[in-house]
């Protein structure tokens, strides 16, 4: 007796295949590897061409594929390169979605979160890229609704939309945290009003010429903040001086510190911060405390 005509036992199935005699039993059962014929005792047999059938489903069963695909590649109702390819594709989403944990998890450790920020971090590193981005399309579109997106000032909302929110596939702990705060400060309903009150008036303004340099404003206003020195003294006057003319009129010192407290905030410079850490863009120090120590200085003057 040949290979072709020999049947064997599942016991001695199990010694030619390497595999336990209760996983041929359940997948005998499961119908991916049934038995040639019985015995007259009822016992199970099995051709070499279970041996070829066997060898295949441990293959796919060990690439993670369930039963009622194998039964499918079995079957003839997909190919093994189709399934193979649309396996692969779930895997890489199953590795991006642990890589992300795995990021969440070295967050936590490192910052000692509590409970609850280690509940949200989870919870908002399990959304999809898709649906990350929801976040912020939904922020952006409540805090610009009813503004003509072409409208002169109104380019911050594309500014905005455009920039991805998107969490690189191994991100680190540090884009984790910035992810988690821009998450939290976007639901913020005062970060949403001020973003709205920026797009109306920058909306209904249009875009005007810019009435100063901002580099002496972050050279010199920057300096005196570092320096310690208050806006309102003296020696504050003298920094204004190298920033505007000494014989700027009252008015127009009111109107540029009005027209800039406008368009000057600490949250919404924190959310372009947040952005460029998720993208992995160069950090940028903080210019937001230069310009109020400017529009201070010229209220006081």
């Amino acid at each position: 007796m040949n290979d072709r005509t020999e049947l064997f036992t599942i016991g001695q199935l199990a010694r030619r295949t390497g595999l336990p005699v209760r996983t041929i039993r359940f997948w005998s059962d499961a119908g991916v590897a049934p038995p040639t014929r019985r015995s007259a005792g009822g016992y199970r047999l099995y051709d070499a061409e279970a041996v070829a059938r066997l060898d295949l489903v441990r293959t796919l069963r060990e690439l993670g594929l369930d039963l009622d695909t194998v039964r499918r590649v079995l079957r003839r109702q997909g190919t093994v390169a189709d399934i193979a390819r649309a396996h692969a594709d779930a895997l890489d989403a199953e590795i991006r979605v642990l890589q992300l944990r795995r990021a969440v998890l070295r967050s936590v450790a490192q910052r000692g979160s509590t409970t609850e920020e280690m509940r949200l971090m989870h919870k908002l590193s399990l959304l999809s890229a898709q649906e990350r981005q929801r976040v912020i399309d939904d922020f952006v579109d409540q805090a610009f609704a009813d503004l003509d997106a072409d409208a002169p000032g109104a380019g911050i909302a594309r500014a905005m939309r455009q920039m991805p929110a998107e969490l690189p596939a191994d991100p680190t702990a540090e884009q984790v945290d910035a992810w988690v705060e821009l998450a939290e400060l976007v639901a913020d309903e005062s970060f949403r009003r001020r973003v709205r009150q920026m797009a109306v008036t920058g909306a209904e303004a249009g875009e005007q010429p810019q009435p100063y340099d901002p580099a002496p404003v972050l050279e010199h206003a920057g300096g005196a903040v570092a320096a310690g020195i208050a806006p309102d003294s003296a020696e504050g006057r003298a920094v204004l001086d190298r920033i505007v003319a000494a014989d700027t009129p009252a008015e127009e010192r009111v109107r540029l510190a009005d027209q800039l407290e406008t368009f000057t905030d600490r949250q919404v410079e924190r959310y372009w911060q947040l952005m460029g850490v998720i993208n992995g863009r160069p950090s940028f120090p903080p210019r937001v405390p230069a310009f109020e120590w400017f529009i201070a200085a010229l209220r006081a003057h």
